[in-house]
């Protein structure tokens, strides 16, 4: 079964713009690499051509995985009721145990990137707040265990 893959309209522009520069930049520039080093003659014993050749290989391989993605994306629609989390949602919220407060938003897991401030809505602590409003306590289940975090703000 092809799972969907969730995003932002925001995550999805940006895919798109990824596949477009590996298409229109990257791959030409290494044709053209793969094309100068056959001009240094014998193929076998040519690191150029050779570093061209899985340059390109990989390249090919993330502009089908780009494709595969944006094929079964669904981008998902804001919840028209903003007082409880869903994805897309930016939320501030306390941990209870260490007293510490954070601020996230929460996406798909394609756009996940936890040091820019984006977490999974498949995460202990995405899947966590999903449904919940300001105020509410819930328990962040995860391997080493589980915490409980309070809900303290929530932005669309």
């Amino acid at each position: 079964m092809i799972e969907k893959v969730i995003l932002t309209e925001e995550g999805k522009l940006e895919l798109e713009k990824k596949l477009e520069y590996l298409k229109l930049v990257k791959r030409p520039e290494i044709t053209e690499r793969i094309k100068a080093a056959r001009e240094f003659g014998d193929l076998s014993e040519n690191a150029e051509y050779d570093a061209a050749k899985n340059e390109q290989a990989l390249i090919e391989g993330e502009i089908l995985e780009l494709e595969e993605k944006l094929k079964n994306a669904e981008v998902i629609v804001v919840s028209a009721r903003r007082d409880v989390v869903s994805v897309g949602a930016t939320v501030e919220f306390t941990d209870l145990t260490d007293g510490k407060n954070y601020q996230f938003t929460i996406v798909g897991t394609t756009e996940a990137d936890f040091k820019a401030g984006r977490i999974s809505n498949e995460s202990p602590v995405g899947a966590a707040l999903l449904g919940k409003k300001v105020d509410d306590v819930c328990t962040v289940k995860c391997p080493s265990g589980s915490y409980e975090i309070k809900l303290n703000k929530l932005t669309y």
